[in-house]
């Protein structure tokens, strides 16, 4: 039942706009250092844990899960890998992380980011109201700004506060409410799309397989010891109803097959979507008094695993500058938050668009795109500083510190 009275009316420091692990991350580090917070999101806690979504993590990214006082469980359950195998040709080539760059990667489902988040703002009495629904972000270019929503209840409230961040997700209300002639998107379409699986399956090798074959990319990822995330290259248009289970593994096989003898384990499938996805950024990421974050603010496509990682990195940059804001009064690093981001959002975007593009296959490649792609690889495996540069990016750069 929706209320049609007169809002309900409140003030707070800072408003996020978000309740999945960005926002969340966020509220968390505020309110450690004292700075009152808000989060409004739209869906409830279930419905957001209950949305499979893959998670590998960067070390800097599992530090500040861990560093801050969210919870341990990352460092019990997650799974942390050393490596990745590079798959062309129907041959393995290890690509050893430790070795190359001395860094690890840590798979953790995003779902579990979200719930140690979580639950750390129910532990610690975060004001966190899920079910809620933004109407309208208000007045921010002001020094006032605010957000309009409608709570669980039906009930309408009104929120103002110094700051409002949207870290609302890819379909983003904040993101929508910056006038155009103050913003600028930039956008790359991809002619695919992933069709993904949980199974319940041992793990069909030690490491996350990147496969590219005549047939497209395949990713053979892990979720645990039992359960198993895999994907291969599709039409976006994919039904994945129109996909048996034995026909699902028949493709997965064919894109991993080599002399080698390569053999996926498999098992029944749990859950099945295609993902369709790009390239996006909007600059800035400030307008007035209102900041994006995550999603809100940037894309990438999955094949990189830099999505969830982004995110974080642009949650350490803005709660610095917000800290810093109310420590010393200055709006310095306020300011330099969009630029400051937008640099590692660029190398991220980078990296995503050359491990999509070199792995998958496109439909009208020439002969000659083919061998390229293949010299390509090769150039990478063959160097050492080729794998150390795929390393570098895939395990992520050192997080941004204010100065």
């Amino acid at each position: 039942m929706t209320d049609t009275g007169a809002p309900t009316r409140s003030t707070t420091r800072v408003a996020i706009m978000g309740g999945g692990p960005a926002g969340l991350l966020l509220s968390h580090l505020l309110s450690g250092a004292g700075i009152e917070n808000v989060v409004v999101e739209a869906r409830d806690k279930d419905t957001i844990y209950n949305t499979h979504r893959a998670g590998i993590l960067e070390a800097g990214s599992v530090a500040l899960l861990t560093d801050t006082g969210v919870d341990g469980r990352v460092k019990e359950l997650g799974d942390e890998h050393a490596g990745i195998d590079l798959r062309f040709g129907g041959e393995s080539h290890p690509l050893d992380f430790r070795e190359l760059v001395d860094a690890t990667v840590t798979l953790y489902a995003q779902n579990e980011v979200f719930l140690d988040l979580a639950n750390a703002r129910e532990r610690d009495g975060g004001e966190v109201h899920f079910g809620a629904t933004v109407t309208a972000v208000l007045d921010p270019e002001s020094k006032t700004p605010g957000i309009a929503y409608t709570d669980a209840d039906g009930r309408a409230h009104e929120l103002r506060a110094d700051l409002v961040i949207g870290a609302d997700g890819s379909r983003s209300l904040a993101r929508r409410s910056i006038p155009e002639a103050a913003r600028t998107d930039y956008t790359v379409e991809y002619p695919f799309a992933w069709f993904g699986i949980l199974t319940e399956a041992p793990k069909s090798a030690p490491e996350l397989i990147y496969a590219r074959s005549e047939r497209g990319f395949a990713l053979i990822s892990q979720r645990s010891e039992t359960v198993q995330r895999m994907y291969f290259q599709c039409s976006p248009d994919t039904d994945p109803a129109d996909y048996s289970d034995d026909r699902i593994f028949s493709e997965l096989q064919a894109r991993v097959d080599g002399p080698d003898g390569l053999t996926l384990r498999t098992g029944p499938i749990i859950d099945r979507s295609v993902l369709k996805f790009r390239s996006f950024v909007r600059t800035p990421l400030r307008h007035g008094n209102l900041f994006l974050a995550g999603d809100a603010g940037h894309t990438v496509p999955p094949t990189g695993a830099k999505g969830l990682n982004l995110a974080l990195a642009d949650v350490k940059i803005l709660f610095e500058a917000i800290e810093s804001f109310y420590s010393s009064g200055s709006g310095a690093l306020l300011d330099t938050y969009s630029d400051r981001a937008l640099a590692r959002v660029w190398k991220a975007q980078h990296f995503s668009w050359w491990m999509t593009s070199m792995l998958h296959r496109s439909e009208d490649a020439t002969a000659f795109q083919e061998q390229r792609t293949l010299g390509e690889l090769n150039s990478i495996v063959s160097s050492r500083y080729g794998s150390q540069y795929l390393a570098e990016s895939y395990t992520g750069w050192p997080h941004a510190r204010s100065n």
